[in-house]
């Protein structure tokens, strides 16, 4: 049988799809008219999960079994000792051979393949017809002892079987892979069951944002929720979505950032809060950006940036040991499912389930396309002037050759812009990329100009204490050190939005509001964002955005 660890869909066998649909149709009425089945089930209780089955395998008991059996053949009077675990277990069918008075098949669900061995001896006769004309994708319910069979293979062995959902769809194609990821993307829950690795991403993905929130409150963070739907599009530099509010007759834009209400709370006399959700920004997509993604922000009052650098530092590396303890087949994009896919009959038998119990202050190395990635602690540092003038051979504070660069680059607006937007615009296009994307690096030290929320430096106040954490060739989290003088603030929004144009003011007017708390006294704070998609991506080894992200946005069809 064909090996279904990784089949596509989107495809299917020879037919086309309507006919494939119509035959599955005749299928399903003769079942119900010969058979007087209802093929859409109901509440079962007492499921186990398929890898949960696996692993009651008793080799005792089965070998016991086994001979007991054998006694029975050479004495009639005998009764055979059964002693093998049972279990009740569902899933979706995702491979079949009928062969006369043996059915084999192999079911799919969240934690692996397991085979179940059908005997015709073990059924009532209509349903054992139902599981020899079983169909991939359909979903079943099976009960019996776990066993194995001939060739070695540890399945159940049913002498209960129901169908609790008759898949009407084409089956995922078996042989050809993963030929249209697009269509991975629009049909993920197709994907989800055909590919093994999808479910892992996602499994580890769940696991990671639970590690975050136990170290967050390991830390003394209180985790909050603030407004997604904003007056004002505040917090970052984006273009927002808008939005009506219809009852109140207002126009409001969905948020681009939570951090203006997260220093509120700050003002309100919170010492550590943060918020994990969704944000939204109506720009480009590609590889590493999505409109709505998923990002942690973080405020600790009386910190500063470098007590997220700590915390953030900390942060990665463990997420990173969690990553690699969950092993190979979860933490690599393109690796198989826990449990493998098991081989049936007709294949030999074999299993592999390798763990890491790496301590938690071990070195950790990951894997991210084609570079390897070194998360041990301390991560590497360098200076925003440093690794400016490192690339481009001058000074970032030599502001002529700046913008003549500028020009050679055609920098869209470059007369219009104050200089220091100028300096970070060509330090995003020609700088960040010298990063050694296999060591996760902090750049620190940014122009004040490009960072109007953060504190400028005592000493050098055209920088400011901020820090962004690349790694992998990605930003994945930028930390500050809050401003907390509202007179400051005030004249940091009115440069930020010096040289936009009209459209760009409108939705980047200052918020009042926001100067208002900032009157009524924040304490000096620390703040981080930390891009969680962007994570996710680097400790699952999925190199697009798209493979973390569930339903990921797509032009329609």
């Amino acid at each position: 049988m064909a090996d279904a660890a990784e089949i596509s869909p989107g495809a299917c066998d020879e037919a086309e799809p309507d006919q494939l649909q119509r035959a599955r149709l005749d299928k399903l009425r003769r079942w119900r008219d010969q058979y007087g089945i209802e093929p859409y089930g109901r509440r079962v209780d007492g499921l186990i999960s398929l890898a949960e089955a696996r692993a009651i395998f008793d080799q005792a008991a089965h070998e016991e079994y086994g001979r007991s059996r054998e006694a029975v053949k050479t004495d009639p009077s005998a009764a055979a000792v059964d002693q093998r675990a049972r279990a009740r277990v569902a899933g979706r069918c995702i491979q079949h051979r009928a062969m006369g008075k043996l059915v084999f098949l192999v079911l799919r669900d969240h934690s692996g393949d397991l085979q179940i061995s059908v005997s015709k001896a073990d059924l009532d006769p209509p349903m054992f017809e139902i599981a020899k004309t079983l169909d991939y994708g359909d979903i079943v319910v099976a009960e019996g002892p776990v066993g194995m069979t001939q060739k070695g293979e540890i399945c159940i062995w049913a002498d209960r079987f129901d169908v609790h959902c008759k898949s009407l769809a084409p089956p995922p194609e078996k042989y050809h892979g993963l030929a249209d990821a697009e269509l991975r993307y629009r049909h993920r829950y197709v994907d989800m069951y055909a590919n093994p690795q999808t479910m892992r991403v996602f499994e580890l993905r769940s696991k990671l944002v639970s590690r975050i929130r136990r170290f967050m409150h390991q830390r003394g963070f209180m985790e909050v929720e603030t407004p997604m739907m904003q007056p004002i599009a505040g917090g970052a530099a984006a273009r927002p979505f808008r939005t009506h509010h219809n009852a109140l007759g207002l126009d409001l834009y969905l948020r681009i950032a939570p951090e203006l209400y997260l220093k509120r709370l700050l003002v309100g006399g919170l010492p550590k809060v943060y918020e994990i959700g969704r944000s939204f920004r109506n720009e480009g997509i590609d590889r590493q950006h999505n409109p709505e993604f998923t990002q942690m922000e973080a405020y600790e009052a009386f910190g500063d940036c470098w007590s997220m650098l700590e915390l953030t530092e900390s942060l990665v590396h463990d997420l990173a040991i969690d990553a690699q303890q969950a092993g190979p087949d979860e933490s690599a994009g393109g690796g198989r499912g826990r449990s493998g896919s098991p081989k049936t009959d007709e294949e030999a038998p074999g299993h592999s389930h390798k763990a890491t119990n790496a301590p938690r202050d071990a070195a950790v190395a990951l894997p991210f396309g084609e570079v390897m990635i070194d998360y041990r602690r301390p991560f590497e540092r360098v200076s925003y002037g440093d690794l400016f003038e490192r690339t481009l051979g001058f000074a970032m504070g030599d502001f002529n050759k700046v913008r003549a660069k500028a020009r050679e680059m055609e920098l869209k607006n470059e007369a219009r812009l104050d200089d220091w937007l100028v300096v970070n615009e060509v330090y995003e296009r020609c700088a960040e990329s010298a990063i050694d994307p296999s060591r996760p690096t902090f750049v620190t030290d940014y122009p004040s100009a490009v960072s109007p929320l953060t504190r400028p430096q005592r000493d050098q106040p055209e920088l400011c204490e901020r820090w962004e954490l690349l790694i992998g060739g990605m930003e994945i989290g930028t930390a500050y050190t809050e401003l907390n003088d509202p007179q400051v603030q005030r004249a940091k929004f009115l440069q930020q939005l010096r040289g936009a144009d009209e459209e760009v003011q409108t939705f980047r007017s200052r918020d009042e509001d926001f100067l208002h708390a900032l009157r009524v006294g924040m304490p000096p704070a620390g703040g981080l964002g930390l891009g969680i998609d962007r994570v996710v991506m680097l400790l699952t080894n999925s190199t697009s955005i798209r493979d973390v992200i569930l339903f990921p946005l797509l032009r329609p069809q």
